[in-house]
């Protein structure tokens, strides 16, 4: 998979966002991460995302590919 920004897979990004229910806009998914401890970079692509509500980690995974 493809390296996304700060060094982080987007299979990286989605392990911070294990027990996120769906959907959930963008700041569920930077509070569910936050909860996981993610580190600040992966915060920080997550805060880049579209402000939308996704419906699945397929949706989590786009978005992450639109901050790239």
């Amino acid at each position: 998979m493809a390296i996304g920004m700060g060094g982080h897979s987007p299979s990286n990004i989605l392990h911070h966002l294990k027990g996120v229910d769906f959907p959930v806009d963008r700041q569920g998914l930077i509070e569910q991460a936050q909860r996981n401890n993610a580190a600040e970079d992966v915060v920080e692509i997550l805060q880049q995302m579209p402000d939308t509500e996704y419906q699945s980690m397929a949706d989590v995974l786009k978005g992450v590919g639109q901050v790239e």
